[in-house]
């Protein structure tokens, strides 16, 4: 299982509805409109996991 960056929700990687590649990682989304928040700005959801 994998955790979706946007909403935190558990998405297994095989029924994920989006996945997006960004700088090498993929990431695994329950819906698209998760997917389109984490494209519109990356960064955001990504800065909590280099902590």
């Amino acid at each position: 299982m994998a955790k979706d960056p946007v909403c935190g929700m558990e998405v297994d990687e095989t029924k994920a509805a989006v996945t997006k590649e960004y700088q090498g990682k993929t990431y695994y989304f329950c819906s698209e409109s998760c997917g389109v928040k984490f494209e519109e700005n990356p960064e955001k959801f990504t800065a909590k996991e280099e902590n």
